[in-house]
């Protein structure tokens, strides 16, 4: 199996917007009334949230790639 790249980010979008898949699902099945504001700040601050992440991450790999001596293109 090819390993990839682990980029945090995308986690914690995946688990912001699936948080608001299931507020509209419990909403749908009639569990608990969800209004359609709520879901905006939700998804906003999950993507800023992940964008956060992923902008720490790249820079911890970034100086972690220079410390090592493994410089090289940063795609």
């Amino acid at each position: 199996m090819l390993r990839h790249e682990f980029q945090p980010g995308k986690l914690v979008a995946g688990l912001f917007l699936t948080a608001a898949g299931a507020v509209y699902a419990g909403d749908a099945t009639g569990r608990w009334h969800t209004p359609w504001f709520v879901i905006v700040p939700l998804v906003t601050a999950g993507l800023c949230l992940a964008g956060v992440t992923a902008a720490v991450a790249r820079g911890i790999r970034r100086r972690h790639r220079a410390e090592s001596g493994r410089g090289g293109a940063d795609i």
